[in-house]
């Protein structure tokens, strides 16, 4: 799958060594949020830990050892107002953390998949000619917005 064709580097930052590795989401319950990931997408546990009273682990795609999701379960977290969006525009009307985005084949094929597996589709597949992807959306039981892309040829 192509993708954007990069600006150079810039060797000279002093930030030359950063790379991207993960997105955290807090959940009540690891348990709960692995059922989810691991149960319905197929990720795979990479490591798992404790910490204080909240249980940790990085979950993998299927087939991706470059990008994690680190849920942070357990514990008490402070109760916020759950948003289960029912269309992407209502999403985009508070700050913060929107989204991570998964690169697909088929978003069409995805989706189907995520139907037949039980998962709630926020938002059918649609094409954003500005960056020649299709994209759809869907959250975790969380509420945590979940973007799948695919690349136009």
């Amino acid at each position: 799958m192509s993708d954007f064709v990069p600006p150079a580097h810039n060797t000279a930052s002093p930030f030359a060594d950063m790379r991207g590795h993960h997105v955290a989401v807090r959940t009540p319950s690891l348990d709960e949020a692995k059922a989810f990931y691991v149960g319905l997408l197929d990720f795979r546990i990479v490591a798992e830990w404790a910490y204080g009273d909240e249980s940790l682990a990085y979950l993998a795609p299927p087939t991706d050892d470059h990008f994690y999701v680190e849920v942070l379960g357990g514990g008490e977290p402070a109760p916020i107002e759950v948003r289960p969006y029912t269309d992407l525009g209502d999403s985009l009307k508070y700050r913060g953390y929107h989204h991570f985005c998964l690169n697909v084949t088929s978003v069409e094929a995805t989706v189907e998949t995520l139907r037949k597996r039980g998962v709630t589709i926020v938002t059918e597949p649609f094409v954003l000619e500005a960056i020649s992807r299709k994209l759809a959306f869907f959250c975790d039981p969380f509420g945590n917005l979940i973007e799948l892309a695919e690349v136009m040829s």
